[in-house]
C-alpha cells in the first residue's frame, strides 16, 4: 500500500514545481493497475486526467496560483457525475451514461486543482452495505481479500486505504461513507445534512443523502469539507459554511473538559467482544486525555434502523421512478410497446436489491399503509432527534463503535437481506437526525480495522473534526 503525503503538502509541493502533477496522476494510475484484484475501480478517466495536470503544470511553471488541492490526484464514487467518462452508479440502467454536466462536489474540487483519476465502486444506486450489490463486480477489503470492504462506498473506501490516491468522496445515507471507512480503516467524514451540496448525484433517499471525503487523516478530511460545503444554486437544501471554514485550525484542539456520552445503546447485544475491547481503549485513551466520559442512553435509538428502512425504501422507490427506458439509460430493445418498454427496461436494468427497495417503497406509501408504516416512521423520526438534541445539550459529543462487527466475509450475508440491513445499526441514527459524525480507525483485531464513532450536534461539524484531530494525536 502506497503512503501519500498530506493533501496540503501535495498541493504546496505541485505550487512550488517540486512535483508534477502528471507524475502524481500516472502514480495513481499504475496504483489502479497494480491493484486490479481489489475490483476497486469501474473506470478510470485517463485522458482528461492527463490533460488537467498538464495544463496545472504549465500555470505552476508560469507562478500561477492554482488552488488548495493543485494536482492532488482522487477517485470519485460512480454516482457523481463527472466528464471524461460514463457515470453508471454501478448499475446496468446507467452502464453507458454520459454525463451532461458534473456535480457541484466535483466542480469545487477541481476549481483548486484536484484531479479526478477514475470511479469508483459501489453497490448499485448505492443500495447495500457490503459492496457486493454492484452489478459489475464485488470489491474485495484491502486487509483481506476474502471480506468486504463495507459499503456503499466501498471503492473509495479501498481506494483510500490502498494508496491508490490521496483521498476519494463518497456518499453516506444510512452509514455508507463511515462503515467502509470503519472496514477499511481509513477516516470517514459524513457532513452536517445540506453542508455539501447534493446537484449532480445520482439520488438515492434525498432527505438522508450526504457527500462525504474519505481520507488518511482528520487534517485532510477537514480540508476537503472546507472546499466542498456551502451553499449551492442547484440545491435547495444546501446551508452556508462555518464563517470560520473547517481548514487547518483543527489541530491543537483540546480533549481537556469536553463531556462525552458513550452510547449505551452501541453496546448491546450484537457488538463482538473484540469489538468492544478496542473501542473501551479508545475510551480510556479520551478519559486520560482529560475528557468527562459517561454513559449515556437514548431509549429510542433502537428503532432507528427500523425507521430509516421504512423511509429510505420510500424515497428510493420516488427516486428511481424516473429510470422508465423512456428518457435516458436503459431501454429495452424487445419491448412491443410502451407498457411493454416500462416493464422490460426496469426488469432489466434494476438488480435484485434495488427491486425489494422499490417495492418495499412503493408498499409504505400505498394508501392503505401509508399511516401505518411511513407516517408513524417520521414521527419515531422526530421522537429520535429529540432525544438526541437532549443529549446534546448535556454532552459535547457522543461516541460509540461504527459497526457492530469488522469486516465479514464476502457472501457471508448477502442471502439474508436483514442480517445485511443491520451492519448499519450504529451508523443509521445520524443521517435520519442530520447530525455530523466521523469515523476513525480506533485500532486492529487480527489485521482488520475497527472504527470509533463520534458524533456532534448540527453544524457542529469544526468541533467534530477538532476532537477527531484530537483523538488522533492520542494515538
Amino acid at each position: 500500500m502506497s503512503q501519500w503525503p498530506a493533501i496540503a503538502d501535495i498541493a504546496a509541493r505541485v505550487q512550488s514545481g517540486e512535483l508534477k502533477a502528471v507524475d502524481l496522476v500516472k502514480q495513481s494510475l499504475a496504483e489502479i493497475d497494480k491493484n486490479k484484484d481489489y475490483d476497486v475501480i469501474i473506470s478510470a478517466v485517463q485522458d482528461r486526467a492527463l490533460e488537467r495536470a498538464e495544463a496545472i503544470d504549465k500555470r505552476a511553471a508560469k507562478g500561477e496560483k492554482i488552488g488548495r488541492l493543485a494536482g492532488v490526484p482522487f477517485i470519485a464514487k460512480d454516482n457523481f457525475l463527472t466528464f471524461g467518462g460514463c457515470t453508471t452508479a454501478a448499475s446496468n440502467m446507467l452502464k453507458n451514461f454520459e454525463a451532461p454536466y458534473q456535480a457541484t462536489a466535483i466542480e469545487k474540487l477541481e476549481a483548486e486543482g484536484a484531479i479526478c483519476v477514475a470511479k469508483a465502486n459501489l453497490d448499485a444506486w448505492a443500495h447495500g452495505s457490503s459492496t457486493e450489490n454492484s452489478d459489475f463486480f464485488v470489491t474485495k477489503n484491502p486487509h483481506d481479500k476474502t471480506r468486504v470492504p463495507g459499503g456503499s462506498s466501498g471503492g473509495s473506501a479501498a481506494a483510500v486505504a490502498l494508496g491508490i490516491v490521496p483521498f476519494a468522496i463518497g456518499t453516506d445515507t444510512g452509514g455508507s461513507v463511515r462503515l467502509p471507512a470503519s472496514f477499511c480503516g481509513v477516516v470517514g467524514l459524513k457532513p452536517t445534512y445540506g453542508l455539501i451540496s447534493r446537484s449532480g448525484i445520482v439520488a438515492m433517499a434525498s432527505s438522508t443523502d450526504v457527500v462525504g471525503p474519505l481520507t488518511r487523516s482528520t487534517e485532510d478530511s477537514a480540508l476537503l469539507l472546507d472546499v466542498m460545503a456551502g451553499r449551492d444554486d442547484m440545491d435547495s437544501t444546501t446551508i452556508g459554511k462555518d464563517p470560520k471554514g473547517y481548514g487547518l485550525q483543527v489541530t491543537g484542539y483540546s480533549m481537556q473538559g469536553k463531556k462525552v456520552g458513550v452510547v449505551k445503546e452501541y453496546f448491546g447485544e450484537g457488538l463482538s467482544p473484540d469489538v468492544k475491547s478496542v473501542i473501551d481503549a479508545a475510551i480510556q485513551k479520551l478519559k486520560k486525555a482529560g475528557a468527562d466520559v459517561n454513559e449515556v442512553s437514548l431509549p429510542s435509538l433502537p428503532l432507528a434502523l427500523a425507521v430509516y428502512y421504512i423511509i429510505c425504501p420510500a424515497e428510493v422507490s420516488s427516486n428511481l421512478a424516473r429510470y422508465d427506458g423512456q428518457r435516458y439509460g436503459h431501454s429495452a430493445k424487445d419491448a412491443k410497446d410502451l407498457d411493454g418498454s416500462y416493464y422490460l427496461s426496469r426488469e432489466q436494468g434494476f438488480g435484485a436489491e434495488a427491486k425489494r427497495r422499490i417495492m418495499i417503497g412503493a408498499h409504505v406509501l400505498s394508501s392503505g399503509y401509508y399511516d401505518a408504516y411511513y407516517k408513524k416512521a417520521q414521527t419515531v423520526r422526530t421522537k429520535i432527534i429529540k432525544e438526541l438534541e437532549q443529549a446534546f445539550s448535556k454532552y459535547d459529543f457522543l461516541i460509540g463503535p461504527t459497526a457492530p462487527t469488522t469486516a465479514f466475509k464476502i457472501g457471508a450475508k448477502s442471502g439474508d437481506p436483514l442480517q445485511m440491513y443491520l451492519t448499519d445499526i450504529m451508523t443509521v441514527a445520524a443521517n435520519i437526525a442530520g447530525i455530523p459524525a466521523i469515523n476513525l480507525p480506533a485500532g486492529l483485531v487480527g489485521n482488520l480495522p475497527v472504527g470509533l464513532q463520534i458524533m456532534a450536534p448540527q453544524k457542529a461539524d469544526l468541533e467534530l473534526l477538532g476532537v477527531a484531530r484530537a483523538f488522533e494525536e492520542l494515538a
